[in-house]
């Protein structure tokens, strides 16, 4: 495949995942919230079987990400909780120095954010109600002052995508046990390391919605159409 080829092949990549989110937002919002195929939730906790009108009812309850502290590239401290109350998150890993997946990763990454920010010179605002989290896997290496230099580099909203960096055994812990991106087991110690194409994403009550291929453009698409969807699903829900 020549070079000519593979930019043709990113620009509709591109124009694709520009004109999603608005045209999803223009049907389903349109329609009623049953009538559409939801995201799943993934990662059971627990399930209740109660007995409701003499018949056996599962409640199940579902797992809930833990509040996340850390420092995004602007040195400011944040926490996914009181910082982005409400807020959708999606979640991918890198680090600064990656040669192979993390470049195409954050340029995906960059694709989704530039598809909401899109629309905020429409009528519809989705960028406000999406967050778009970068963690480094290196965080000894990634200072905060390298972390925003690569975030410029991508062309970040600061305000809408964080690069986040802090105590590496709180960021592999919430990696392994709160998003489960990863099968390996570890402690979060020097000799530790993680490494994940994946994109995750977690609703407004802090429940995992969805896994995604960050390298593959038709899963970052998907991504798309499923944070209008739990978009419109929190806006039916506050009606």
């Amino acid at each position: 495949m020549n070079k000519k080829t593979k930019n043709s092949k990113y620009l509709i990549g591109i124009a694709v995942a520009v004109g999603l989110p608005l045209f999803c937002y223009l049907v389903v919002s349109r329609m009623s919230v049953g009538a559409v195929k939801m995201p799943r939730h993934y990662i059971v906790d627990s399930v209740d079987i109660k007995t409701v009108d003499g018949k056996r009812v599962a409640d199940t309850f579902y797992h809930r990400v833990r509040d996340l502290r850390l420092t995004n590239q602007l040195g400011r401290e944040i926490s996914t909780d009181s910082s982005l109350p409400g807020k959708i998150l999606v979640i991918d890993f890198f680090f600064v120095s990656c040669p192979t997946i993390c470049p195409r990763l954050t340029n995906n990454m960059a694709m989704l954010q530039n598809a909401f920010r899109h629309l905020r010179r429409k009528e519809i605002n989705l960028d406000t109600v999406v967050q778009f989290i970068s963690i480094t896997v290196n965080p000894t290496g990634d200072s905060v002052s390298r972390l925003r230099e690569y975030a410029d580099k991508h062309g970040a909203n600061h305000d809408t995508w964080w690069f986040l960096t802090g105590d590496k055994k709180t960021i592999y812990d919430f990696a392994r046990n709160d998003l489960f991106v990863t099968a390996t087991e570890g402690d979060g110690g020097p000799s530790d390391f993680i490494h994940t194409e994946k994109m995750v994403l977690v609703d407004r009550n802090r429940q995992i919605r969805g896994y995604y291929n960050g390298l593959d453009t038709i899963a970052v698409k998907q991504c798309a159409d499923d944070i209008v969807l739990l978009t419109i699903e929190r806006e039916k829900k506050r009606k």
